[in-house]
C-alpha cells in the first residue's frame, strides 16, 4: 500500500524560491578584482537567474546538456548554479587549476559545447579552446581587462539583458542530474560525478542539521573553497535554504580577513592550509573578526595545535568534516556530545580532531577485505564505505567496479580508518598512502599528525619510497617555523620515538620552505615524491 502524500519533485529551483519568496532582502556580497564589494538581494538573484535561464535556452540547448564553466567564486558564477539546473541542463564547472591536457579530457569526455568563462581565465580557457572548440562561449567581465580574441565571446550582461524576468522549470522528475564535478584527481585521473537535483536537495537538507553546518537565518556564510570544488562543499544551496547571507571572494584570497571585518561573516568554510596562512593576520585583528564564531574544515586533517589556537585565542569554533566529490561531499562531522562536556580539554582536542561521526542519512561501515565487517572499537583499522541518497553509484561515464563499489552497492572510500564506540571516524590514512615496510604497516597521517603539534613544525607531509632491503620506507618533508642552529633531525626523531615504534621513524628529513598543493589546497604527495625520487 502507498502513501496519501503529494510527491512533489525535489529540485534546486525549490531552493531560490524558497531564499527569493521568504528571504528576498538578504544579500550575495561579492568581492570583485577592484577591491570593490558587489551586493544585490535574493530578490534580484531570481530575476536574473530566470533571465539567465531564458537566455540559455535560446541557445538550443536540450536537456541533459553538459554546460561548462570557467569561473571564480562571483554572484555571476552562483546565478549558473540555479540557472543551468533550472532548464534541465547540467552545470559542469571546471577545475581551473587542472593541467590543460586534464581539461582537455574533460571537457572531451563531458562533451561541452557551451561554456561560461570568467575574463580572468580567457587566456588560459584560449588554450583550450584551440584543443577543443566550443558552439558557443560567454565572458563574463568583471574588470574590463583587455583579452585577446574579445569579439568571439557572447557578453554574460548584454546576454541576459533583454531576457524575460519570469520562468516556469519543467523538470517533473527530481532524479534528473543537475550537476557534473570532478574529483581532483589526488589519487589517479579525475573522474566524473553525477549528481540530480534529488540528490542536492537532501544534501542540502540534511548539512543544514544543527549539529552538522548548523546554517540560520542570522548568518552571513563565506565559502573559501572554490566553486568548481563539489558545489562550493554545497554552501551556496545551504545558505540560501537557511535564508542566511553570502559572501563570495572572487579570486582574491589575500584580502579575506578584511572581507570578513566588512561583510560580517559569522562562518566561513575552507581546507587546513588556507586557515594556517591567515591566522597571523587573524590573531593581530581578533577584534576585528568577532562576528566570526565558527569555520567548516576539510580536505584534510587540521592539527590539533591549529584547532586549539582557533577555538582558545580567537573564540572560533572548528567543526572538522570529512567527505569526498562522490559524497556531494559531506559524509561526516565532528561536534562534541554532551557527555564530553566533564572531559579535560586534551581529550576534548583530540575528539575535535577526528573527523567525525557520520551526518543524518549517511551510513558508514569498517571493512576487512570484501566479507568482514569490523566493530566500532576505535582500535579495529578497515576500509571506511558509505552510502547515503547523496552518494555515487557509479562514475561518469563508466561501468561500477569492484574497485570502487561493493557488490552490496557501498562506495569504496580508499579511507582506512577507524570508528570508536560513539560513531566517530578517525582516518588513519589513505589505502594507496599506507607505509607497508618489511610486511608491516606504517600511517603516514599518524606521523604526520605527531610531527605537527612540535612547535618547531609548520607544516609535515611523510611520504614513502622504495627500498631494496624493505620494500617501503618513511620519508618527512617538513616546513619548519624558522631556523635554528638546533639538531633538528635528532629532535624530531626523538619526539616520533615517544610515540611510535623504531621501524615508524622516518629514514630522511628533508626541509622545504613550502609544501606543493593541488587544484583545491590539499597535500600533493605525488609532486612531492617525484622531487624526492628526482632529487
Amino acid at each position: 500500500m502507498f502513501g496519501s502524500m503529494m510527491n512533489t519533485p525535489m529540485t534546486i529551483g525549490q531552493i531560490l524560491d524558497h531564499a527569493s519568496n521568504i528571504h528576498g532582502d538578504k544579500h550575495v556580497h561579492t568581492l570583485l578584482p577592484n577591491g570593490k564589494i558587489h551586493r544585490y538581494n535574493y530578490t534580484t538573484l531570481q530575476r536574473r537567474v530566470n533571465q539567465l535561464s531564458n537566455a540559455t535556452k535560446s541557445l538550443g540547448i536540450n536537456p541533459s546538456d553538459r554546460i561548462a564553466t570557467f569561473v571564480s567564486n562571483t554572484f555571476q558564477h552562483l546565478e549558473l548554479y540555479y540557472a543551468i539546473p533550472n532548464i534541465g541542463a547540467i552545470i559542469h564547472p571546471l577545475n581551473v587549476q587542472l593541467s590543460p591536457k586534464q581539461l582537455e579530457k574533460i571537457v572531451k569526455e563531458a562533451e561541452n559545447n557551451i561554456i561560461f568563462v570568467d575574463n580572468i581565465y580567457a587566456d588560459q580557457f584560449a588554450h583550450l579552446q584551440n584543443e577543443i572548440g566550443f558552439r558557443h562561449a560567454i565572458l563574463i567581465d568583471n574588470t574590463n581587462q583587455k583579452i585577446n580574441n574579445k569579439d568571439s565571446f557572447l557578453k554574460y550582461e548584454q546576454f541576459i539583458s533583454e531576457k524575460d524576468c519570469d520562468y516556469s522549470t519543467g523538470i517533473q522528475d527530481e532524479n534528473c542530474a543537475m550537476a557534473l564535478c570532478y574529483t581532483s584527481g589526488t589519487n589517479g585521473e579525475p573522474k566524473g560525478v553525477l549528481y540530480t537535483h534529488r540528490s542536492m536537495y537532501l544534501h542540502t537538507m540534511a548539512v543544514n542539521h544543527a549539529d552538522v553546518f548548523g546554517l540560520t537565518e542570522s548568518d552571513v556564510v563565506m565559502p573559501l573553497v572554490p566553486m568548481y570544488h563539489v558545489m562550493a562543499w554545497g554552501l551556496p544551496y545551504a545558505t540560501m535554504l537557511s535564508g542566511a547571507e553570502l559572501v563570495l571572494h572572487g579570486t582574491n584570497r589575500e584580502q579575506i580577513v578584511n572581507l570578513i571585518c566588512e561583510t560580517g561573516v559569522t562562518v566561513a568554510a575552507g581546507v587546513p592550509t588556507v586557515w594556517k596562512k591567515h591566522l597571523p593576520e587573524m590573531i593581530s585583528r581578533k577584534h576585528e573578526i568577532n562576528t566570526l564564531n565558527k569555520i567548516i574544515v576539510g580536505g584534510e586533517t587540521m592539527p590539533i595545535s591549529l584547532i586549539e589556537v582557533f577555538e582558545k585565542e580567537l573564540g572560533i569554533e572548528v567543526r572538522h568534516a570529512w567527505g569526498m566529490t562522490e559524497m556531494s561531499p559531506t559524509g561526516t562531522l565532528c561536534r562534541l556530545r554532551k557527555a564530553h562536556e566533564k572531559h579535560s580539554d586534551e581529550e576534548k582536542l583530540k575528539i575535535k580532531a577526528m573527523q567525525g561521526r557520520p551526518i543524518p542519512g549517511v551510513q558508514i561501515r569498517l571493512m576487512n577485505g570484501t566479507q568482514n565487517i569490523l566493530p566500532w572499537n576505535g582500535i579495529s583499522v578497515g576500509e571506511l564505505q558509505v552510502r547515503s541518497p547523496w552518494t555515487v553509484s557509479s562514475y561518469y561515464n563508466t561501468e561500477p567496479s569492484l574497485e570502487h563499489f561493493t557488490e552490496d552497492g557501498w562506495l569504496r572510500t580508499g579511507d582506512l580508518a577507524t570508528i570508536n564506540s560513539e560513531g566517530y571516524v578517525q582516518i588513519v590514512d589513505r589505502m594507496k598512502s599506507l607505509i607497508r615496510s618489511g610486511g608491516e604497516s606504517i600511517s603516514t597521517v599518524q606521523l604526520e599528525t605527531c610531527l605537527s603539534i612540535h612547535p618547531q613544525v609548520i607544516e609535515a607531509v611523510v611520504i614513502g619510497v622504495p627500498n631494496d632491503q624493505w620494500g617501503e620506507r618513511p620519508i618527512a618533508v617538513i616546513v619548519l617555523a624558522n631556523n635554528t642552529d638546533e639538531n633538528i633531525t635528532e629532535i624530531l626523531k626523538q619526539h616520533l620515538a615517544n610515540e611510535f615504534p623504531n621501524f615508524w621513524i622516518p629514514d630522511r628529513f628533508v626541509y622545504v620552505d613550502e609544501i606543493p598543493k593541488t587544484s583545491v589546497g590539499k597535500t600533493d604527495k605525488q609532486a612531492i615524491i617525484r622531487r624526492i625520487l628526482t632529487s
